[in-house]
């Protein structure tokens, strides 16, 4: 375990310095997430995260996956795919926006959520393949900010949950879709057997469909609990911990 004890990066280390410094820029102060983002502004700040990473990167892994998911989002939007379009874009950028914010909490030298850390402590282990890296992104942002937003996104719509299930169940069906698509271009080929094994046993113990149905539940506990903002603090606090438990298990170096 030599390899494991020597990879020990400190929170001023999780980003690169080229990229401490694009994303400092004045065009990161402009792209930088809002209240009232637009899809295409928070579309913006993934690409500019994707041009200033390295692409082996784990979060420029994950950055990729989640910017091509917001790109579709964005144009079955447009297309009329969404019953409601303006709860479709709510949604969607209240979404982004958890995201964004874990990424500006490294930045500034704050720690992320729970859910988060895992993917930017191992983001460059090299016995961590990109296979793992997306499905730990797509853990941490369903497993914990889709929740959380979903209550947002009833706050700033005036809405239940219950009026957003059907731009939530169109968004799912879409994340579902690609995971099984990013499984198969990530997974490694029959030259690397050895790290396939084992990875597949890895990763089919987590489940983006039971994610999806277990964070819909977590939405309606907490829009339930909003009159009781203890309980719902400490709920948020045990679904964080949890989820960034199930990350590190996505995360082991093979």
């Amino acid at each position: 375990m030599p390899q494991c004890e020597q990879f020990t990066p400190t929170v001023d280390t999780l980003l690169a310095p080229s990229v401490d410094t694009v994303l400092a820029s004045p065009v990161d102060t402009v792209l930088a997430p809002a209240v009232d983002a637009t899809v295409h502004e928070v579309l913006a700040r993934m690409r500019a995260l994707d041009a200033a990473l390295p692409p082996q990167d784990g979060l420029a892994v994950f950055n990729r996956v989640y910017l091509a998911v917001t790109q579709e989002v964005d144009r079955r939007i447009d297309t009329g795919g969404f019953t409601d379009a303006g709860a479709a874009r709510t949604l969607d950028v209240r979404f982004a926006e958890r995201y964004l914010t874990a990424v500006d909490a490294v930045l500034a030298d704050r720690r992320p959520p729970a859910c988060w850390r895992p993917l930017f402590q191992m983001r460059r282990h090299p016995g961590v393949r990109p296979l793992q890296f997306a499905l730990a992104g797509i853990n941490a942002h369903i497993g914990h900010d889709l929740a959380l937003a979903v209550v947002d996104a009833c706050r700033s719509l005036g809405c239940e949950p219950a009026d957003l299930e059907d731009e939530y169940d169109r968004v799912g069906d879409l994340l579902v879709a690609l995971e099984e698509r990013i499984r198969e271009e990530l997974m490694p080929g029959p030259d690397l057997l050895q790290i396939a094994d084992p990875l597949t046993h890895l990763l089919g113990s987590w489940s983006l469909e039971r994610a999806r149905d277990a964070t819909w539940t977590a939405a309606r506990a907490l829009w339930a609990l909003r009159s009781l903002p203890d309980v719902a603090e400490e709920f948020t606090e045990r679904l964080d911990t949890a989820v960034g438990f199930a990350g590190r298990m996505l995360l082991t170096p093979l």
